[in-house]
């Protein structure tokens, strides 16, 4: 007797992200008083990301779901999914 493969359910065509929702940076170590340039976007803010880069929160969300992306798409491009 032979096993039985599941399939998986094909993946979404829109991501399940809403900007805005993926970091949660309440709390006040990601304040500063000083203005600097966003590290992504090149805008003036005062927020700091976990290493204490300055860069709007969703400019970061943005820059983790690109890497998501690519990570996901160097997986599937290297064959691993089937």
């Amino acid at each position: 007797m032979t096993a039985r493969r599941r399939r998986r359910a094909p993946p979404k065509t829109e991501p399940d992200y809403v900007p805005g929702t993926l970091l949660d940076w309440r709390d006040s170590s990601h304040w500063s008083h000083e203005e600097r340039p966003c590290r992504y976007c090149g805008f003036p803010t005062n927020l700091r990301d976990s290493k204490r880069s300055p860069a709007h929160k969703t400019c970061a969300e943005e820059a983790l779901a690109i890497q998501a992306a690519e990570a996901q798409a160097a997986y599937h491009q290297n064959g691993q999914t089937t």
